[in-house]
């Protein structure tokens, strides 16, 4: 067994094997139930969009194999979930103890090809984002990049099943210390020894009201998809559900770019230089705007000089975003399970004017924010897993081609955190892509920074770089328009009067 301590002499961290304690055997448990909203993660897998969320770790300084092993030994494994299998079945998937479970099968070194630089980085995350988990033991790896530009890097993949991406960083982030010899936990506790009560529960209600007009929705079978006058008719019965339902039924696509099409297996990411916080925030409050407004605006800035560059017209375009939203509190994380509902954001890329596209962005927001979309959602995905999974590639097939990208916001710690007793440089991730959708943008806060991060398929977009390479130059307009506004101001400009500064 290893044990893992500081040793004082060589002001390091060691790793002692001692004699494993004779303990009396346990037999393992009768397989658990899957919840449906997992089980419909679990199915949605497909070659050309694997369901794994999957982040990078990077130090500066040396990790080795022996005390990451021993710190996803002692922390990650706390949660039973990760020495648990997802097993399919007829009748529906359950979770099952993994009899022959071996750490070394999920804690391994990986190589890079040539020089250890980020681009041979990238790559091999793109290699790893493409590449399936195996089914017969839990869903989850950690890939140990020894030497990575002098120090380390560790590549995480779980798939989507065991949780959503809120409760998965703090599971990351439970696995960290606030100083290097451990002596004070990370941000956040490692998960209560006894199962807490789910009474009180504020969303328990508003779920299962969200799952019957799911099931409704079954009853009546996919043709209310395909004929909006049976989607009027069905809005008419008079719910806040009933009607939001219908918003999704009648949405239709979004505009045609390149980003749109029929993905393949081979997948490319790109993550950029960060950007401080205090900059964010700071323009955020001087435009009446929130820092996710500010960053989601700096987004479609972004995907809109892309297309220029690549010959594509912009003028009056608007491409729709699937952005997940957390419906579950921060200390019910260690719980797992996938707790979140979506909401189908429009960004105005064919909007030249950042302020003015920032403004056009918050709006499509508090719209969006007063709805029952994201609930139903959840709904829809709960009633997905319990029902047939034909009926579920029809209704992800159908709910999917109205979106270009999946774009997620998570903040993460804002202190300097240490695994295994190494420094954590930076950190980023990303999420999966459903159904034919081509195109993830993730947003990671860590430190005081953030972090901008571009998966996409490489048949629909071979060079997410240059995707990258657009967040800054749209954020740093943003800082433009308002250092060169007048002050003091009464309230924020309109977005003509900031128009008017900018061409200046």
């Amino acid at each position: 067994m290893l044990v893992c301590y500081f040793n004082a002499t060589r002001k390091d961290w060691a790793i002692r094997n001692v004699a494993e304690p004779q303990m009396p055997r346990i037999p393992p448990k009768k397989p658990e139930r899957m919840s449906s909203v997992d089980t419909a993660w679990l199915r949605m897998d497909r070659p050309s969009n694997l369901m794994m969320i999957c982040g990078v770790l990077i130090f500066g300084e040396r990790l080795t194999l022996a005390r990451l092993k021993f710190a996803v030994s002692d922390r990650f494994l706390r949660f039973k979930r990760f020495r648990q299998r997802a097993v399919q079945a007829p009748a529906g998937a359950y979770w099952a103890d993994d009899p022959k479970f071996d750490i070394d099968a999920h804690v391994r070194r990986a190589k890079l090809r040539g020089a250890a630089g980020k681009a041979q980085l990238e790559t091999l995350v793109s290699e790893l984002m493409a590449t399936p988990l195996d089914p017969s033991k839990p869903m989850w790896q950690f890939h140990l990049v020894e030497g990575y530009e002098g120090g380390s890097a560790v590549v995480v993949r779980i798939h989507h099943c065991y949780a959503d991406g809120i409760a998965l960083i703090q599971v990351m982030l439970s696995l960290t210390d606030a100083d290097r010899k451990g002596r004070v936990p990370g941000p956040v506790p490692p998960p209560p020894k006894r199962s807490e009560s789910t009474d009180g529960d504020p969303l328990a209600g508003v779920f299962e009201m969200a799952t019957k007009i799911g099931s409704d929705l079954i009853e009546k079978g996919v043709g209310i998809w395909h004929d909006p006058a049976k989607a009027v008719a069905f809005a008419k019965q008079g719910s806040a559900f009933t009607e939001e339902l219908a918003k999704l039924v009648l949405m239709g696509e979004d505009s045609r770019t390149r980003f749109k099409g029929q993905p393949g297996v081979a997948k490319r990411v790109a993550w950029a230089e960060p950007i401080a916080v205090s900059e964010v925030k700071a323009v955020g409050r001087a435009l009446d705007s929130s820092i996710n407004d500010v960053l989601l605006s700096s987004v479609a800035g972004a995907l809109r000089s892309y297309l220029m560059q690549k010959g594509e017209s912009v003028e009056g375009l608007s491409i729709r975003a699937l952005v997940p939203v957390n419906l579950r509190p921060a200390e019910k994380a260690w719980k797992l399970g996938n707790r979140f509902g979506l909401v189908f954001l429009d960004l105005p890329i064919g909007i030249e004017n950042p302020v003015e596209r920032l403004y056009a962005v918050r709006e499509n927001m508090r719209v969006l924010k007063g709805s029952y979309q994201p609930v139903v959602a959840l709904g829809l995905l709960a009633v997905m897993g319990a029902g047939p999974k034909v009926l579920q590639e029809q209704l992800l097939a159908l709910l999917a081609k109205n979106a270009t990208a999946v774009m997620t916001n998570v903040p993460g710690p804002q202190q300097p955190l240490y695994l295994g007793g190494a420094l954590i440089g930076s950190m980023m991730f990303w999420v999966p892509q459903s159904g034919n959708i081509g195109l993830g943008v993730s947003i990671l806060s860590y430190n005081g920074e953030v972090r901008f991060g571009v998966v996409a398929d490489r048949g629909l977009c071979p060079d997410p770089g240059h995707v990258i390479e657009g967040f800054a130059p749209e954020f740093e307009k943003l800082v433009l328009a308002t250092l060169l506004s007048p002050w003091p101001w009464d309230q924020p400009p309109s977005a003509a009067e900031m128009e008017y500064t900018v061409s200046l």
